[in-house]
């Protein structure tokens, strides 16, 4: 005989660590969200525009100095955004709950020694490189320490290294769609009992030249002028942002068994993969996903990770007009496009407005975004990659 089929766990977010262009920790940006703030630097790397991290004291979540040495920046935002969710559930230091929390991050790959690079190619450019001159250089002036710098799992590493989160440990890469399927699949781990705590999200260092060459060659960067994200028809492209956001999520029944509060309940995420090649792909796969979601009521809150790249974010714009009962907020107008961390920055971002009671005001000229001052009940979350993967995540207030 079958075993019945237990009722699905109630999911908490009681975690919430940020750290962004806009500062650390939850009261400097709701602070900032409130004010309307933007924070872009258009000179250093300019023609392109990137959402530079804000001051940050490394020192406050990774103590050891020889700890920080050995990372990247991607990895010292994540390592610190993961202390902050640490903190704000109530487990940091509790070696009983982290000896046993699950973590699923979401990450790129490492970063590159722009100085050998350089090298590389002007010695190749000035006719001095011999057949074995690529070797050579790669042997001799690349330190041992890039290429273990390099594995995109070392953002979990260095979790579990400096915060003791050692549970069992999943790093998925893909850019957007990564994060989405982190949340998705550390949401139905806890729904299932199969897991009860988990750290979840992912880090981008946006202040990088390498990426922008890349970024460039598919014609994804805003160049010259910064405009929000409603209003680049004309001159298409993200600006890269530089932030870290990871949430604890957890069982109610474990929750409430340590008494944590929480700031919301994650009840649906779902995925897709749209086939882009054909028109219109994005606006059908985010009216699929749509009534998956359990949405209830016509009109409410969406949080979007909109890149400002397209064709991508005019057919998000289209799917939006269908829900014209929905105030929109585009994330990438005041972070910047921040890959990875885009889709748990605006899971935290509806978790964190439905805490406060209020969706954070607009941002954005072009009249697109609307003011709301009813209170939420239920926030949805959107992310559509800049070239590939959907999704989208129901967050809600505790009951």
């Amino acid at each position: 005989m079958t075993e019945p089929t237990s009722a699905a766990k109630e999911v908490w977010i009681t975690g919430i660590g940020i750290v962004s262009s806009l500062g650390e920790g939850l009261d400097a940006h709701w602070d900032a969200l409130a004010a309307r703030k933007i924070n872009v630097d258009d000179k250093r790397y300019a023609p392109y525009i990137v959402h530079p991290l804000a001051p940050v004291s490394f020192d406050a979540q990774i103590p050891k100095k020889g700890d920080q040495r050995q990372m990247e920046a991607w990895q010292r935002i994540g390592t610190y955004a993961a202390g902050l969710a640490l903190d704000s559930a109530g487990v940091k230091g509790n070696q009983e709950i982290l000896g046993r929390m699950d973590m699923i991050v979401a990450a790129g790959g490492g970063e590159r020694d722009l100085a050998v690079d350089c090298a590389i190619m002007t010695a190749d450019a000035k006719g001095n490189s011999s057949p074995s001159f690529l070797n050579e250089r790669l042997m001799n002036d690349l330190r041992p320490t890039l290429f273990l710098a390099q594995l995109s799992n070392l953002l979990a590493g260095n979790i579990a290294i400096v915060h003791g989160v050692s549970g069992t440990s999943r790093t998925f890469m893909g850019e957007e769609a990564a994060s989405i399927d982190a949340a998705r699949i550390a949401l139905a781990r806890i729904s299932s009992g199969q897991s009860e705590i988990a750290l979840v999200g992912a880090a981008h260092n946006g202040e990088r030249s390498d990426l922008l060459v890349l970024y460039e060659f598919g014609d994804f960067n805003l160049k010259g002028k910064f405009a929000p994200v409603w209003q680049r028809e004309d001159q298409s492209g993200f600006a890269l942002g530089s932030a870290g956001c990871f949430l604890v999520l957890e069982s109610r029944e474990h929750a409430e068994a340590r008494g944590a509060k929480p700031y919301a309940k994650l009840t649906k995420v779902v995925a897709d993969l749209a086939q882009r090649k054909q028109p219109g792909a994005v606006t059908r796969s985010l009216e699929a996903m749509w009534p998956k979601l359990g949405v209830t009521g016509d009109s409410g809150q969406l949080i979007t990770g909109a890149t400002g790249a397209e064709p991508v974010t005019s057919e998000e714009k289209a799917f939006l007009r269908q829900h014209p009962g929905y105030a929109v907020r585009a994330t990438g107008t005041m972070f910047g496009h921040t890959l990875e961390t885009q889709f748990p920055l605006g899971l935290a971002l509806a978790a964190l407005s439905l805490s406060r009671g209020a969706l954070f005001p607009p941002n954005d000229p072009s009249g697109f975004e609307v003011e709301k001052a009813d209170t939420p009940d239920q926030i949805v979350v959107v992310g559509a990659g800049h070239w590939q993967g959907e999704g989208m995540a129901l967050v809600e207030a505790v009951k």
